[in-house]
């Protein structure tokens, strides 16, 4: 068997591992305590940004869910951006953890954002806090998920 074994681990935040090491944090995650999001005016939907940000919004808005035709934005998956110095950084959600379009999406997302003028790379951050729920789902996305047949 490789690596510790799941009897000797102890998942409680106040304990440590058996073996004495810790945890290792996903690579493509950012971990957030609750209270670090709690100036967040969710959903975000870039209609404040100026310049190369609103166009970095306005290419997102491009951007469909996988399995409906709703906007990424409009699904409340993006939750900022921000370019400092030719640099898009996107941070967004999932609507669950184990989404099989991850790749793919994040992908798109990232290459959506580094299209504008001024942006010369771009970079997607994944958080899970706070977690995504109908309640992030703009006006304009429950028109849509509404005339695409789900009852929301």
């Amino acid at each position: 068997m490789n690596g510790p074994d799941p009897a000797d681990l102890d998942d409680r935040p106040d304990r440590e591992y058996a073996s004495g090491s810790d945890p290792t944090a996903c690579a493509y995650t950012t971990y957030r305590d609750s209270e670090s999001d709690t100036g967040r005016d969710l959903p975000a939907t870039g209609a404040d940004a100026t310049g190369a940000e609103a166009q970095v919004w306005a290419a997102l808005h491009e951007i469909e869910d996988p399995e409906m035709p709703v906007s990424v934005v409009d699904l409340g998956l993006i939750y900022g951006v921000s370019v400092d110095d030719g640099v898009a950084t996107v941070e967004m959600t999932l609507t669950y953890t184990g989404c099989p379009a991850r790749s793919m999406l994040t992908a798109e997302i990232e290459a959506a954002a580094a299209s504008p003028e001024g942006v010369e790379t771009a970079e997607v951050r994944l958080v899970w806090s706070p977690e995504w729920t109908l309640e992030m789902v703009t006006e304009d996305g429950r028109a849509a998920l509404r005339e695409f047949g789900v009852s929301i």
